[in-house]
């Protein structure tokens, strides 16, 4: 299992570096005026999210699940912090999957949000990591 629980980081770690730097290209895009910027954000904003975030938050998600299923009814059903946890991330999947939304506008020349608006976006990410991270290590029983 320690292996699995390696990869789990591993896979947490590339899937929250995605989502840390997807919300600062769309506050470049909504800033950008020039074909050549729009264009090149369109293909990053696309890579990122769907060559990087994707596979990431799926790898997180099932090693994560094959780390609770030993020991889900003897310890973590009745774990507060851990349904705490959960609770974190699957507000971290709509957080996933408001960016691929925005990746969609920007895609269709669509966006109607401010760089402002994104850069506030941005921060939510830091704010479930720090909880999710709270959460792990101190295991508080609430």
């Amino acid at each position: 299992m320690l292996w699995v629980r390696a990869f789990h980081i591993i896979a947490m770690v590339a899937w929250f570096a995605g989502l840390f730097y997807l919300p600062r290209l769309f506050v470049y895009h909504a800033q950008a005026k020039d074909k050549t910027s729009l264009s090149r954000f369109k293909v990053m904003e696309r890579r990122l999210y769907y060559g990087i975030t994707w596979p990431a938050g799926i790898l997180t998600t099932v090693l994560g699940l094959w780390l609770l299923t030993p020991l889900w009814s003897s310890y973590y059903q009745k774990a507060p912090w851990m349904h705490a946890k959960l609770g974190l991330v699957v507000l971290l999947w709509v957080f996933h999957l408001a960016c691929g939304h925005f990746v969609k506008q920007f895609k269709h020349d669509k966006n109607t949000k401010s760089s402002r608006f994104y850069r506030i976006f941005n921060e939510l990410p830091t704010l479930l990591l720090i909880g999710i991270v709270i959460l792990v290590v101190v295991k508080p029983g609430f």
